[in-house]
């Protein structure tokens, strides 16, 4: 397949998809390698990793296994990054293809709307609908997304800008096609390539900001993932740094995987590479 190729043809995107299916193993052993509850006690607190055979990565400040933590993080760290993508996709997607095709009074409404989001910094944004709703994982995980959709709303505004005047647009509209099938059956299949490339741009940032409320202890505190253990780490830091190092490590790894993942398939669906 061309797509394929054009990925393959990129060591940067390559060394991407094998750190992210590198994550994604770890989330799927998980289980089998660590039965236990990652956050039960395990042992003798702040063990240096490489010390006890039994805590490869060495423990916390409780004596719960970091190893365990970190493969179970990962689970946490990609469902948040998934759903709350899809969530701030689908927002920005129907929102940026009504703005995009109608234009007009219906575009400016909807700008306006999406430039009232963007004043507030998505971080303070999130903050707040995670003070008002709660801190479950659900709750948070459905606020990332929410703050999460202005951008793709816009790219996908831009994209059906520049779409809806083509040639095979028109035809379908000399057709009598309704527009919710212009939009959604003839339009958008052209503008997603764009969207989806974007897509592993919201799913790293929601990863990044899950992080930052679980270091800030607005996170849910019931489940293992990377922020809450860089949080609880920052209590020793200065003595036993690697507790928040070991998930700062994965976060990056995780963060990198994806953004390098992005950019292959940027190269690999921009048509403007198809004669390289």
């Amino acid at each position: 397949m061309e797509v394929v190729r054009r990925y393959a043809r990129s060591p940067a995107a390559v060394f991407g998809i094998v750190l992210l299916v590198a994550v994604v193993a770890m989330a799927a052993s998980a289980g089998w390698l660590f039965p236990r509850d990652p956050l039960s006690l395990a042992g003798r607190p702040l063990i240096w990793p490489f010390q006890n055979p039994r805590f490869p990565l060495g423990t916390d400040n409780s004596g719960r296994d970091i190893a365990a933590q970190i493969f179970y993080g990962a689970r946490i760290s990609l469902l948040i990054g998934l759903v709350a993508t899809a969530i701030a996709i689908a927002i920005g997607i129907v929102i940026g293809a009504l703005a995009g095709f109608y234009g007009g009074t219906v575009d400016t409404v909807l700008m306006r709307v999406t430039e009232a989001f963007q004043t507030l910094p998505n971080f303070l944004l999130l903050l707040v609908l995670v003070a008002v709703f709660g801190s479950t994982l659900t709750t948070v995980t459905i606020a990332i997304g929410v703050v999460s959709w202005p951008a793709p709303a816009r790219l996908t505004r831009a994209e059906f800008l520049s779409l809806r005047n083509r040639e095979f647009v028109q035809a379908a509209q000399t057709l009598g096609l309704k527009d919710a099938k212009l939009i959604f059956g003839e339009i958008l299949p052209n503008a997603l390539p764009s969207v989806i490339v974007y897509a592993s741009v919201v799913m790293a940032v929601a990863i990044l900001l899950e992080s930052a409320l679980a270091f800030l202890k607005l996170s849910d505190p019931n489940v293992a993932s990377w922020g809450n253990l860089i949080g609880l780490g920052r209590d020793v830091l200065r003595v036993q740094w690697y507790v928040s190092a070991i998930p700062g490590i994965a976060i990056l790894v995780t963060v990198l995987a994806v953004s390098l993942v992005g950019q292959g398939l940027n190269d690999a669906l921009n048509p403007r590479l198809k004669g390289r």
